[in-house]
């Protein structure tokens, strides 16, 4: 490839490794692979003739955008805030600690999560009824929490999950996919889904912010988060506005939530936000929340199967070659086995076919409507008026049902 080349070359790169973040239900593999982007503007600068280029890359990465759903083992990463949720009085506190949890929870969802690289994206596609099970243990007294993650559809790829905190009374379910669409040179995605948080009676709905995929003309895609997000509950309405930077104004990753009627918190969702309106102002010079820059907590990830091992289905255990092929630069490998655990997968949809059956979800029950979203979502005018939702059958595996 020419010297001259080589700059227009990485930046075409970068904007199709971005593009090819298919994986789902795949958290751990990051654990495995922490230098994937760099590894792959190795291979494919090192392998690929310019000429062959736009087809050989087109056909090995799949352009359908869809965020990883590492992000599910990243939404607890502060544990601590979780579980505070239940500590707070049971009125606006509550409100507010929900909203800070959550907020807390956008940098490591949404942003970077591998600093020192720009990001921890790894090539894996989902499969139908993939899983991970995993916790944060109990720290000073904040009680463990769990996770667990099912792949409930591949066409449309759609995940469920659920997270706890027993001790606490916490209990998050949920659902989400994702609708994509371009606007002037950006991708826009549309998440669909939502999730309930209980606390003892009450509950709480959360809905789920729309992406915008900017800097795809110039290689350098990033995510800015837009549109309005809701968390109703308990007798309070939390409004999120999300507002990113435009072409020639404005500040990335901002948002501005309003807990009706006030307070109200203005601030860089990735960074720090503060109370703008409300009598919180005097109180702890104003801030609302903060992103740790301290070493984060990972989940500790444990098998579902009674004696403890992982079940052909389990994410670590699934892609394990794939992942040592990745780690060890033996792409052949990895590419090999990438291939055999999606024939198989096509495979078995099509038998599935033929025999007239479906696929039988492991931990969760589809309904077509959810009496909770309609009922809360009245509040906030919410559209459409109407989700199905996952019902979580509270069948833990042993190794996290105590």
């Amino acid at each position: 490839m020419p010297i001259s080349q080589h700059g227009s070359w990485s930046s075409f790169l970068r904007l199709c490794i971005f593009l090819s973040d298919t994986s789902r239900l795949s958290p751990l593999i990051a654990y495995f692979c922490r230098s994937i982007v760099q590894e792959r503007f190795l291979f494919w600068e090192s392998f690929c003739p310019s000429s062959e280029v736009p087809g050989r890359l087109l056909s090995t990465i799949a352009l359908l955008l869809v965020l990883s759903d590492e992000t599910l083992a990243y939404c607890c990463r502060r544990s601590d805030l979780f579980a505070v949720i239940a500590d707070a009085k049971v009125n606006k506190a509550r409100a507010l600690a929900v909203l800070c949890w959550f907020t807390s929870t956008l940098k490591d969802q949404y942003a970077s999560r591998n600093e020192s690289m720009g990001s921890g994206r790894k090539p894996l596609n989902p499969v139908l009824g993939e899983l991970l099970y995993g916790y944060w243990p109990d720290q000073n007294n904040r009680g463990r929490t769990t996770l667990l993650v099912e792949q409930v559809s591949h066409h449309p790829p759609i995940t469920a999950y659920v997270i706890e905190n027993k001790s606490k009374g916490l209990k998050l379910v949920g659902h989400n996919a994702q609708k994509i669409s371009f606007s002037s040179g950006s991708i826009i995605v549309r998440q669909i889904g939502h999730a309930t948080l209980t606390i003892g009676d009450t509950k709480y709905l959360i809905t789920l912010p729309k992406l915008r995929i900017n800097g795809l003309w110039y290689g350098s895609p990033y995510i800015e988060l837009t549109d309005t997000l809701y968390i109703v509950g308990g007798g309070f309405l939390s409004t999120i506005e999300y507002k990113g930077k435009g072409y020639f104004t404005g500040k990335s990753h901002q948002i501005k939530a309003t807990v009706t009627p006030l307070p109200v918190v203005e601030g860089p969702w990735h960074e720090r936000s503060k109370f703008t309106k409300g009598p919180h102002l005097s109180s702890s010079a104003g801030d609302f929340h903060y992103v740790v820059s301290k070493s984060k907590e990972i989940i500790t990830a444990v098998g579902g199967e009674k004696d403890g091992s992982q079940g052909e289905y389990e994410t670590r255990k699934l892609w394990n070659l794939v992942a040592k092929g990745i780690r060890e630069g033996d792409y052949e490998l990895a590419a090999r086995d990438k291939s055999r655990i999606e024939n198989e997968q096509r495979q078995m949809r099509k038998d599935e076919v033929a025999e007239e059956r479906k696929w039988q979800l492991k931990h969760f029950k589809k309904h077509e409507s959810d009496p909770i979203y309609e009922k809360l979502g009245k509040l906030a005018k919410l559209t459409p008026p109407e989700e199905d939702y996952y019902e979580f059958l509270v069948n833990w595996p042993e190794s996290l049902a105590s």
